[in-house]
């Protein structure tokens, strides 16, 4: 037996938990797991908003049945395609052989190419609006944030803005679906990963769509990924209007590699001369060991970024060379960057960090330290210069 999750008398949770997937899009680790979110209004009319992905749509359709049983659904909302929200649409459109697709051109272009679908449709415009009896829906699109047809749906009637992509989080929904039913800023952390590694790219886009929905009236937000928002709206805008400004706190992430522990000394080094000169938050991470995820996350909270490699083939380490190619993808603004490596017998990783310093237009603070073999007094010192300038680069910029 299910029973029906409500956000008002006519408008339903739907969504399901997925803790088996070790892996988002197959790139982006999901210790917490994730929340597929779907919606139902079951009003005079029958709209089902998203889908969920393909490998929980038993207990999709569980949910859907307990509330309408029988009754036909006369329309799915598609806000974005990626397969995490409309890997069901196919199978829905079989179960329900006269529900009309609803979505914005990209949209239903995009529901062609993936599904073959092109009967059954209704292409909605900027700000149009679908009625289904005391519940409607206006549409507006959010391009690039972060696919080019995703799309948000405002139920003016009860301020529910349907988001999408957008303000969602990693994790599942452990028993507490809204965001007051459950020690919320636990949410933080996962919110930030999954904005700095799926829309971080996108801080334009991000910006551009607040000035588009700041004239709408929302009390709750129902995301795709993540708790259903009603108390904490003004917290997450705040975060959301920060990453996308790539604004950022006090604070140094130093990140490495290290074959035999040389570099990781020279990372050491620097972490104390930080800490001495008050720096308080100071994240060290093994590029080998820490998903890039995770870095990432927290080099979108602090200004501060030192990268360490040695010199590994004439290149980069390969996995500082990997998560440099995912800060440069990203495009990663307004940080102060030092860099330091260590070689055996001919050095080109700092030399590489440089000129990754310099692409992604960051400015780079202190000399470079690099060091031939086992890090030796002059290197020491000169590593500890590193943590000094970086650490009066940052109290400058308060």
């Amino acid at each position: 037996m299910q029973i029906p999750i409500k956000l008002t008398d006519k408008i339903f949770y739907v969504g399901v938990n997925d803790r088996r997937t070790a892996l988002f899009e197959n790139l982006l680790p999901i210790e917490k797991g994730v929340a597929y979110n779907s919606y139902l209004i079951d009003d005079e009319r029958v709209a089902l908003i998203d889908t969920v992905h393909i490998g929980q749509i038993d207990k999709f359709l569980k949910k859907i049945e307990a509330i309408i049983g029988s009754r036909p659904i006369d329309y799915l909302i598609i806000n974005h395609v990626e397969p995490d929200h409309a890997g069901s649409v196919k199978i829905i459109s079989k179960l329900y052989p006269n529900i009309k697709l609803v979505g914005n051109k990209k949209t239903l272009g995009m529901i062609e190419g993936y599904f073959g679908i092109k009967e059954n449709v209704i292409e909605v415009k900027e700000a149009e609006t679908l009625t289904f009896g005391h519940n409607s829906l206006q549409f507006f699109t959010i391009p690039m944030v972060h696919w080019p047809e995703s799309m948000v749906a405002h139920n003016k009637e009860n301020k529910i803005l349907f988001s999408s992509d957008a303000f969602g989080s990693f994790g599942t929904l452990d028993g507490g679906i809204f965001d007051d039913e459950m020690d919320f800023f636990t949410f933080e952390e996962e919110m930030r990963r999954y904005y700095a590694n799926i829309v971080g790219k996108y801080g334009n886009p991000v910006q551009k769509a607040f000035e588009k929905l700041s004239p709408l009236e929302i009390k709750m937000i129902a995301s795709s990924h993540g708790p259903i928002l009603r108390k904490h709206i003004d917290e997450v805008f705040s975060w959301y209007n920060k990453w996308s400004r790539y604004e950022t706190d006090e604070g140094v992430v130093i990140a490495f590699a290290s074959m035999y522990g040389n570099t990781e000394e020279m990372a050491e080094a620097i972490a104390r001369k930080l800490a001495e000169e008050g720096i308080k938050s100071i994240k060290i991470y093994d590029v080998s060991k820490t998903h890039s995820s995770y870095i990432i996350s927290d080099i979108f909270r602090y200004k501060g970024l030192i990268l360490g490699s040695p010199t590994y083939s004439n290149e980069l380490h390969p996995n500082m060379e990997a998560l440099v190619s995912r800060l440069s993808h990203i495009g990663i603004k307004n940080h102060y960057v030092g860099v330091f490596g260590s070689c055996t017998w001919a050095g080109a990783a700092v030399k590489k960090l440089n000129e990754f310093a310099a692409n992604v237009g960051c400015e780079l603070i202190g000399e470079p330290v690099e060091e031939k073999q086992a890090l030796k007094e002059e290197k020491y010192n000169a590593c500890r210069n590193l943590g000094l300038a970086m650490a009066d680069r940052l109290k400058k910029s308060e």
